[in-house]
């Protein structure tokens, strides 16, 4: 039972790292818009539409890497703050290069922009953080037995009630 509530965290803890992962690339992709002061403020709806995108972009690329991610601490207890922020950095430069070409004749990635590298790695550093606030500060606590309850202490002599036989007469 506690392995299926640790899953429902789990999940819930994604989706929590990729809505703020989307929002810093959307954030950071539009910023030379937000800067220019004659376009005017920004339609919130279109807003909302841009960052569901993000939103949707971000954790269908990041659900594999996430989750192997996720394995490893779940599996080893690994409960520490950084090691959530490498594993969401590393998994953000996967999403980045997993969508950038790979020449196999020179082993190398063509056409890396390296201020979208900066903005996944560092959303992805981020993400990582979101997450381990929700669900990796407990890594691996659903595989501990539980505690067993300790029986209450006694009760001092002088409150016990008294049980007196039947009256003498």
């Amino acid at each position: 039972m506690a392995l299926i509530g640790r899953l429902f965290v789990i999940l819930f803890g994604f989706l929590a790292a990729c809505l703020v992962a989307g929002m810093i690339v959307v954030g950071a992709v539009l910023f030379p818009e937000f800067s220019d002061l004659g376009a005017g403020p920004v339609d919130p709806g279109t807003l909302n539409i841009i960052v569901g995108f993000g939103f949707i972009f971000i954790s269908g690329f990041a659900l594999l890497p996430a989750m192997i991610v996720v394995l490893i601490t779940e599996a080893f207890y690994v409960r520490a703050a950084l090691t959530y922020a490498v594993g969401g950095g590393i998994v953000g430069l996967a999403c980045y290069l997993g969508l950038v070409p790979f020449d196999t004749s020179t082993f190398r990635f063509e056409g890396i922009v390296r201020r979208h590298l900066e903005i996944m790695t560092g959303a992805g550093i981020v993400a990582g953080v979101v997450y381990w606030m929700i669900a990796g500060r407990n890594a691996g606590a659903w595989r501990e037995p539980p505690r067993p309850l300790t029986p209450p202490p006694p009760l001092p002599s002088h409150s016990r009630p008294q049980i007196d036989g039947p009256p003498s007469s």
